[in-house]
């Protein structure tokens, strides 16, 4: 039988790339989409197999997630796997922003990456705990290089890195397996903005392979962390970065 899967920021990105992989292993899957609804619908559309749904909510408002996760089990008829991928990322170098904005990109960036994760995890685990399931999270090589120009950003993912590992700990007596990817760059349009700049090309040749990631490679590498067969990679933290950084 196919499994009910929920992915967090699925209308772009490694979000939708994540939702096609699922979709073509013949899972069920909800695209979750904060203000995207037009985007998550021609995800939604584009999904090989049938079930699919979207679902919407503001992930730092807790009730919405709450709302979200419900609606996402009732609609799927359940909940076997869950992918936390939404984030954001907001520049805010320290020495150029003001107190106000420092304090505005640090509330934002932590209630979505992180608390935001946190939340639609402790929604998700209410309907996983009798039956088993997986939680994958997306997070990033930032949180182990630095971000200097999105520290906060860096801080939430290595925030939802610990997280993992605690819920790793946490769920395994009920059969739920936890574990974390950690992408560098990827061809997404979050990240087009740097690429296409001036330091695109040294952002490539940050990698050996001089290239970035696919958003093929990251759901390729989510699916089997979310394999009945990955159990036993419960609590690890992929690196998916080319060889870019090595810790």
């Amino acid at each position: 039988m196919s499994r009910a899967v929920l992915g967090t920021g699925g209308s772009r990105g490694i979000g939708a790339a994540v939702a096609r992989a699922f979709a073509a292993a013949g899972e069920r899957v909800a695209v979750h989409y904060g203000g995207s609804r037009d985007a998550a619908q021609k995800v939604l559309d584009d999904l090989p197999g049938a079930g699919h749904v979207t679902v919407q909510a503001d992930l730092a408002d807790p009730e919405a997630v709450r709302r979200m996760v419900d609606e996402a089990a009732d609609r799927l008829g359940g909940l076997d796997v869950l992918v936390n991928n939404a984030g954001i990322f907001v520049p805010h170098p320290v020495t150029e922003v003001s107190y106000e904005q420092w304090q505005d990109a640090w509330r934002e960036i932590l209630a979505v990456n992180l608390t935001g994760a946190a939340n639609v995890t402790w929604c998700g685990v209410q309907y996983m705990k009798a039956t088993g399931g997986r939680i994958v999270n997306v997070t990033s090589r930032g949180a182990y290089r630095g971000e200097p120009r999105h520290p906060a950003y860096g801080a939430s993912k290595a925030g939802l890195n610990s997280f993992g590992q605690s819920m790793a700990r946490a769920l395994a007596p009920f059969g739920i397996a936890v574990a974390s990817v950690a992408p560098g760059f990827v061809e997404t349009a979050m990240a087009r903005p740097d690429l296409d700049s001036a330091r695109g090309e040294e952002i490539r040749a940050q990698s050996p392979f001089n290239r970035v990631a696919t958003t093929g490679e990251i759901a390729a590498a989510v699916v089997y962390l979310a394999s009945p067969e990955a159990e036993w990679a419960s609590g690890a933290v992929l690196d998916l970065n080319g060889a870019s950084y090595l810790r």
